[in-house]
C-alpha cells in the first residue's frame, strides 16, 4: 500500500465535497510528474487530502478506489483518472507552515516543488504526518 497526497482548490472541490459525493474520479492532472504518480496509484492506497489557495492545509483522508485508467473525457491518450472514496476529515487541518517546520519533512517534493498536484509520501514521512495530525 502506498500513500499520497492530492492538492485541490477546495473552491473548485473540496473535502467536505468528497464526503458529501462519497466517491469521485480525480480528474483534470495534467503535470508529466504528477501523471507518473497518479499512474502508479493502486486501489487501498491511501491519500491525504491538501486544500491550496487561501488555506493551504492538509484537511483529510481518502483511498484510491479503482486502477487507473484513460481519462474518458480528454482528448489525449496520456491522461489518466483514479477513483478515490472519502474517509475521514481531520481534527484539525496541518498547516504548510507546520509542514515547514517539520525537519524531517524538508525534502518532501510538497515543499520543494510547490506546483505539482500529485505527491508521494513515504513511510518516515507518514510518521510524521500522523503524529503531527494526531491519527
Amino acid at each position: 500500500m502506498a500513500i499520497w497526497l492530492l492538492k485541490t482548490e477546495p473552491a473548485v472541490y473540496s473535502l467536505a465535497d468528497l464526503q458529501r459525493d462519497g466517491t469521485t474520479v480525480w480528474d483534470g492532472v495534467a503535470n508529466h510528474l504528477a501523471l507518473k504518480y497518479l499512474r502508479q496509484m493502486r486501489p487501498a492506497d491511501r491519500i491525504l487530502i491538501y486544500h491550496t489557495g487561501a488555506e493551504k492545509a492538509w484537511v483529510g483522508m481518502a483511498a484510491v478506489k479503482s486502477e487507473p485508467r484513460m481519462d474518458a473525457k480528454a482528448n489525449d491518450p496520456h491522461l489518466v483518472v483514479v477513483d478515490i472514496g472519502f474517509e475521514r476529515t481531520l481534527p484539525q487541518p496541518v498547516t504548510l507552515q507546520a509542514l515547514k517546520a517539520q525537519a524531517g519533512l524538508a525534502g518532501w517534493e510538497l515543499l520543494r516543488m510547490a506546483r505539482l498536484s500529485v505527491v508521494p509520501v513515504s513511510p518516515s514521512q507518514w510518521t510524521i504526518l500522523t503524529r503531527m495530525a494526531d491519527i
